[in-house]
């Protein structure tokens, strides 16, 4: 039915880069919004970033000005790119779409010296 692949996750080192992709199938990509979250040990899944159908972006403060979310619909597939990352930013990442139930697995990012 609808399924979402996060993939792209991994170590790096604090200042370095990332970028996160979900591809999403099952659903029309294109009427979505779609929506980062991220969930480290002991503390609760937050919203990191967000996309609407226009194209408008906003973000998380903790992030502000060090990712960047997009999307190509016509890959079906939204992407997170993590500049200047930080320990803090250590967590599960995963995408939504829109105001559903429809969760990616997560990909793990692990930022640490």
């Amino acid at each position: 039915q609808v399924q979402l692949v996060e993939s792209g996750g991994g170590l790096v080192q604090p200042g370095g880069s990332l970028t996160l992709s979900c591809k999403v199938s099952g659903l029309t990509f294109s009427l979505y919004e779609m929506t980062w979250y991220r969930q480290a040990p002991g503390k609760e899944r937050e919203l990191v970033a967000d996309i609407t159908r226009p194209g408008i972006k906003t973000y998380a403060d903790s992030v502000k000005g060090r990712f960047t979310i997009s999307r190509d619909n016509a890959k079906n597939t939204v992407y997170l790119q993590m500049n200047n990352v930080e320990p803090e930013d250590t967590a599960v990442y995963y995408c939504r779409a829109g105001l559903s139930d429809h969760w990616g697995q997560g990909t793990q990012v692990t930022v640490s010296p």
